[in-house]
């Protein structure tokens, strides 16, 4: 092989865009976005690389402004699904016979495009439809997917490398192949660029896909789309439809070409399709990969030892940014009492300052949460908080669905560690703090441990080292991303490659080469160069 095959573009994370007023990026991000608010997107499935249109079609309505709709997107019905995997399964021969290079040319394209042309209307539609202000929007709609566009091609080498010993007269080596099948990605609202890794990580390494995203996220998953096509990826290798998600989970799962699940999503629908995949186990051709990142009730734990200001500042960040509908967001925390009341003040101050409203004006840190049936949710445990004997809400508390789905950042103070509150996942701009005497720091970490069945991030603080080792150690299965002195948010592809377990998930962590490997099945090979005519061994003389 020749020298440098394997060098590529060096995989670095794309540098966050500031936003500053009168900046050049701002600009030109508020004016795409209102060119994108007032005009009308259909959205249609896309199937062997064509645009289908049914007529049957739902509404696309910013969270911030339900009332007015952008544009709408179409849904299917069994023969399309039938239909995307028919073409998933023909594209498949020369799809996965297409080199490495190209295919990893294609996504170091897209990173590209999305690092420029694409950037603003990827932002302007996560903005639009998710409700995301300009930094999050950028961190995700554009950072993060360039990042595991980039990464996972570094990745993907690194994998090719890996070859096993070859002893004198023979050579031994593995080949990386496709799964036998397609692969059925189930993608969330909340985050762009999962929506296009989910798809993205199985197609780069040779597989083909039937992908449903969120109804939610139908609006930048266009451009997704079009990004892809203008990178390059062939036609029928990634099929996009949208609707019913039982109808489309059934059809898939029940095919006996379906080759693996990528997944992100809440524990519930996981669990459901892990048991039917299970049920159709004697249907498939080959044992299906099950990859799912899933749900969280992610924590802070203070020690006396901890600087108050610190604590306060992971709270309202990791809590609050893009109103608590981050997986790793953080909806509990376990604060000594002798630091509880220079960490609420402090609290107080951050959260009195935080302005909500519609993500058109940037200096909103706090926008709507995704649609009418979060908001009733949230609004419920929050009220229940109100009127409760074991709880009280000590910062916030306010809702209001009248134009859009707007909650205040919400602080309730629970007088027992298992209020629902405490062990409920909500995905709402809520955080339930308990309160605990400094003497008992290692029952408290029992408590975070314990009380709920998830596992996916946690973040500890103290600034004492002995303090720091021991809650790691009684903490080391609570969580998949640990963070020392730092909120439990705001992972970076490359960096911190993201992922839980329990009920959290399957770990196999988005952003790494480990994700990549659940995508490929290996042959061995060995070739002998001179081979044996004598079945005797020198034992047998």
């Amino acid at each position: 092989m020749a020298r440098g095959y394997f060098n590529v573009p060096v995989a670095v994370n794309e540098p966050v865009k500031g936003y500053a007023p009168g900046s050049p990026e701002r600009e030109e991000l508020l004016a795409t976005y209102k060119e994108m608010y007032k005009g009308n997107v259909d959205v249609p499935m896309h199937i062997n690389g064509k645009e289908v249109r049914t007529g049957n079609t739902k509404n696309i309505t910013p969270p911030h402004d339900h009332q007015h709709v952008v544009g709408q997107y179409h849904t299917a019905d069994k023969s399309h699904v039938d239909e995307a995997i028919a073409t998933a399964l023909s594209a498949r021969e020369a799809w996965s016979s297409v080199s490495w290079t190209e295919r990893a040319s294609i996504f170091l394209k897209a990173a590209e495009l999305l690092a420029g042309p694409y950037r603003a209307k990827m932002n302007a539609a996560t903005m639009i439809a998710q409700s995301k202000n300009v930094h999050q929007a950028e961190i995700d709609a554009a950072c993060e997917m360039i990042d595991f566009f980039r990464f996972n091609v570094q990745y993907m080498i690194d994998i090719f490398k890996d070859q096993p010993q070859s002893a004198p007269g023979i050579w031994n080596r593995v080949e990386y192949r496709p799964l036998e099948g397609f692969v059925y990605a189930i993608s969330p609202f909340n985050f762009t660029s999962i929506a296009a890794n989910l798809p993205a990580a199985a197609a780069l390494m040779g597989n083909v896909v039937v992908w449903k995203p969120s109804d939610h996220q139908a609006y930048s998953a266009q451009v997704i789309v079009d990004l892809f096509k203008e990178a390059g990826l062939p036609d029928g290798v990634i099929n996009v439809v949208y609707g019913d998600p039982v109808l489309i989970s059934d059809i898939c799962l029940s095919s006996p070409d379906f080759s693996g699940l990528h997944f992100t999503g809440s524990t519930t629908v996981f669990k459901n399709l892990w048991k039917q995949i299970g049920n159709n186990i004697h249907t498939y051709k080959t044992y299906p990969r099950i990859v799912g990142e899933t749900g969280g009730k992610d924590f802070i734990w203070a020690h006396n030892s901890a600087n108050p200001l610190q604590v306060a500042t992971a709270i309202t960040r990791g809590s609050f940014e893009y109103q608590g509908q981050k997986c790793s967001a953080a909806s509990r925390a376990y604060i000594p009492t002798s630091i509880w009341d220079a960490v609420l003040n402090h609290l107080k101050q951050q959260t009195s300052s935080l302005k909500m409203g519609s993500p058109e004006n940037p200096d909103n840190f706090v926008n709507a949460v995704i649609h009418e049936g979060s908001f009733d949710k949230i609004a419920k445990y929050i009220d229940a908080a109100k009127n409760s004997d074991d709880a009280e809400i000590i910062i916030g508390g306010g809702h209001d669905k009248s134009k859009g789905y707007f909650i205040e950042p919400t602080v309730i103070l629970a007088k027992n560690a298992t209020y629902e509150t405490m062990t409920t996942e909500l995905f709402g701009p809520v955080m339930t703090i308990y309160l605990y005497e400094d003497k008992d720091w290692e029952a408290s970490l029992k408590l975070v441990d314990e009380s709920t069945e998830y596992a996916l991030t946690g973040a500890i603080f103290s600034t004492d080292r002995y303090i720091v080792e021991k809650a790691s150690k009684a903490l080391e299965n609570s969580a998949g991303n640990f963070y020392i002195n730092d909120k439990p948010t705001g992972a970076v592809v490359g960096q911190q490659p993201f992922g839980g377990a329990r009920a959290s998930g399957t770990n196999d962590k988005a952003g790494s080469a480990q994700n990549l490997l659940r995508w490929t099945s290996v042959r061995l090979i060995k070739e002998t160069f001179v081979t044996p005519q004598d079945y005797k061994y020198p034992f047998l003389g």
